[in-house]
Order: structure tokens, then sequence, then C-alpha cells
């Protein structure tokens, strides 16, 4: 999204011409798909559960998203991740401490 400021600047984060796109491809989908995995294949005790399952619909909400982006390759669409990225991760903790709460009363 920000790829012609840090062009300008001089910064690398992204390799030059044809390997661009790949790279990019699987730097949004590879972590996200072993988040969603790696959420679902948890073996939770039962007052886990919820919290498993809620990170797994989580996950593929964020995943959904980077998929978009991964399709349309757009500005609007890595705005929308850029989102995505910024509510997935303070709903877990919410859930996580609404999760922690509930189990120790």
């Amino acid at each position: 999204m920000y790829r012609e400021d840090y062009d300008r600047a001089g910064y690398l984060v992204l390799p030059k011409g044809a390997a661009r796109v790949p790279f990019v491809i699987l730097q949004t989908l590879l972590p996200l798909l072993a988040l969603v995995a790696i959420s679902a294949m948890q073996s939770p005790a039962r007052h886990a559960a919820v919290f498993y399952c809620a990170a797994v619909l989580l996950g593929g909400g964020f995943l959904y998203f980077a998929l978009q982006f991964v399709i349309r390759r757009s500005r609007p669409a890595a705005r929308r991740l850029l989102a995505a990225s910024i509510v997935y991760l303070p709903l877990l903790f919410a859930l996580s401490a609404t999760l922690c709460n509930s189990v120790g009363r």
C-alpha cells in the first residue's frame, strides 16, 4: 500500500520486478493459512472449545480479506486487509480475556 513511499525513501521492503507479486502473495497467505490451521488443529478442553471455534472464525475472516487482496491487488483491498489485521488481534485478546474470566469464576 505504501510501496511508492518506501521506494522514494530508499527502503527495500519488497523485491523489485517480477518477484514482487509472488512474494507478496506468499507473505500474505502462508501465515494466515498457518494461523487458521493451527487454531483448527487444537484439541481444546471443554471450556476452551468456544475460544478455538471463535479463533478459527476470526482467522477465517482475516483470511477472507487476504484472499480478496491477493485476487484484486488493489489499494482498497490492501486497506481492508490492514483494517482486518488491526481488528483481529484485539478481538482475539478480548475473547481470551472473557473466557479466562468466565472460567475463573
